[in-house]
């Protein structure tokens, strides 16, 4: 993947869902914003009732919310496609009038998804390979029971992903991406949000003074 060479810092947050990453996310925007950084939150895939979406975005919601089929080959090159002109018309033009965006999910959830329903994360990340590497990466660790409790308990119903068995499977590759991008940072997302968006700090803190 390509280095980001810009000026503002691409920060990426990763887990299953129910892992508190949309928290995180908030709570690192009013960090960053305290501290006079300006920045831009957003997400993938790109949300068909946001600011930005890309000419695949209908359709992808539409598989996961269950509304249409779409065979996974299909659906991962379409997720790519939506990352790619995510990159080109929002998140690089923020980045370069220096402007820090913070992601809720990225490429390495397309990697561990994509393989736990059945693509060969090799090729996933082929697909992906001319993408921004983004400068931070943070993955929740939280166990798929914890996460389908939670998801159960925000009562919005169960999106394609969002089945126990599921999750266990995309935790596993998950576990593969980790060995493949060892600079991803792994965060024990079970302890408390505090705890966690502190850890998430000092990492940030720590290798943007040195």
């Amino acid at each position: 993947m390509l280095k980001n060479t810009n000026e503002g810092k691409f920060i990426v947050l990763e887990g299953l869902d129910g892992s508190g990453q949309s928290t995180q996310v908030k709570m690192l925007k009013d960090y960053l914003e305290s501290c006079a950084i300006p920045c831009l939150v957003t997400k993938e895939p790109t949300q068909v009732t946001g600011d930005f979406f890309s000419s695949v975005a209908q359709s992808i919601r539409g598989v996961l919310d269950k509304k249409i089929s779409m065979d996974p080959k299909t659906l991962q090159e379409m997720f790519a496609q939506d990352r790619k002109e995510h990159l080109e018309n929002q998140i690089i033009p923020a980045l370069s009038q220096g402007i820090w965006v913070i992601c809720d999910r990225y490429c390495f959830s397309s990697f561990a998804y994509g393989a736990a329903h059945g693509n060969n994360i090799d090729y996933l990340i082929k697909i992906n390979e001319n993408f921004l590497l983004p400068d931070f990466i943070f993955l929740l660790k939280v166990r798929p029971q914890i996460c389908m409790q939670r998801v159960v308990r925000r009562n919005e119903g169960l999106k394609f992903f969002e089945v126990e068995e599921k999750l266990s499977k995309t935790w596993k590759q998950y576990e593969e991406v980790i060995k493949k991008f060892p600079e991803i940072n792994v965060i024990d997302g079970e302890k408390d949000m505090v705890t966690v968006h502190d850890e998430i700090k000092n990492i940030i803190q720590l290798r943007t003074k040195s």
